[in-house]
């Protein structure tokens, strides 16, 4: 599949099958609505406190402090990516959307456009390791507790030198 960056606020870079859009701060309230769809359907583990928590986070401070680019139809976003140099700091895609092959276009754009080699995913998520996995992801790492300071294990990953999946 054939990808474009678009900056939502200027006219497309290459015609693609599917457009990534870079996003802007006028776009986070539909990132955080995405994001939490996303959450409550994904981290069965957290509690509603967390979510709440996280998203006041993620809204006020984890939004700017990465590169985000986002799927969307004429309706809404379906996913988006936050990118911090070579680090994934974000994957999220909305929950009728999963695996329907945004997260794999997202990470294929990070990869290969951006060079991320890295990421870091909730233990229990086991559905987000998998996906990892089987695009070309080890586990080098794991953390009892998650950037936070809560009690929800991290497992840091690195992408392998060849995506080649035997």
């Amino acid at each position: 599949m054939q990808q474009a960056i678009v900056d939502s606020l200027n006219a497309p870079v290459n015609m693609t099958d599917s457009t990534i859009l870079k996003a802007h701060s006028g776009d986070y309230d539909e990132l955080i609505e995405l994001w939490e769809a996303s959450v409550r359907a994904t981290h069965e583990f957290l509690t509603e406190k967390d979510i709440e928590d996280y998203r006041l986070l993620i809204y006020d401070y984890y939004f700017d402090a990465q590169n985000l680019y986002y799927i969307r139809d004429v309706n809404q976003m379906q996913g988006f990516i936050g990118l911090n140099n070579d680090f994934i700091q974000m994957l999220f895609i909305r929950p009728k959307l999963i695996g329907k092959g945004i997260g794999t276009a997202l990470i294929n754009f990070a990869t290969e456009q951006h060079g991320a080699t890295k990421v870091d995913v909730n233990e229990q998520n086991i559905n987000a390791v998998k996906f990892y996995k089987s695009h070309g992801f080890d586990i080098t790492q794991r953390s009892e507790r998650d950037a936070a300071g809560k009690p929800y294990p991290v497992l840091s990953m690195d992408l392998r030198q060849t995506k080649d999946i035997a």
